[in-house]
């Protein structure tokens, strides 16, 4: 079941977060976050942006949710899409679900272009983002460092 995300929702929440800050560079982050810092961010995001989370028997197994692009006013139309899935939980559509529920939302938002932002190589994500009707539109390279190796970006975009 796809459901918004409550502030009860952040230790599950942590947890398949923590992971990717722990074990991978897919995430930029490199301190795990608090189970009240995640509150924290789920109350803000959530103020003017959808949080979705896919639960089966009260587990989270992955959420979405849109966020700020850039901060100058003329960009407040583009936004930013972010989506995390359990271990257990690849592979098997969840995120293509989600992806496809946070953009029926944003639709119903005077949100114009959704801008996601992967770290690269990552051809899972690559995957959901095209599948879902993004487009490649840019490639940073090394701009991002951690555990001690330089990381490409890469944007995708899509007009709503």
């Amino acid at each position: 079941m796809i459901r918004i995300a409550t502030t009860r929702d952040a230790e599950q929440i942590c947890t398949i977060y923590n992971n990717y800050i722990e074990h991978t560079w897919i995430s930029f982050e490199e301190n795990t976050v608090s189970i009240k810092q995640m509150q924290q961010r789920i109350k803000d995001i959530s103020a003017s942006f959808p949080w979705l989370v896919y639960e089966v028997d009260q587990q989270v197994l992955g959420y979405a949710y849109a966020s700020t692009w850039k901060m100058r006013s003329a960009y407040r139309y583009s936004i930013e899409s972010t989506v995390y899935l359990s271990k257990q939980a690849t592979g098997q559509g969840i995120g293509g679900q989600l992806y496809a529920a946070l953009m029926a939302e944003l639709k119903e938002t005077d949100a114009h272009s959704v801008m996601g932002c992967i770290a690269l190589p990552n051809e899972a994500s690559i995957a959901l983002h095209e599948k879902a009707g993004f487009e490649k539109v840019a490639h940073f390279k090394e701009v991002g460092r951690k555990f001690d190796q330089w990381i490409d970006v890469g944007y995708w975009e899509l007009i709503l």
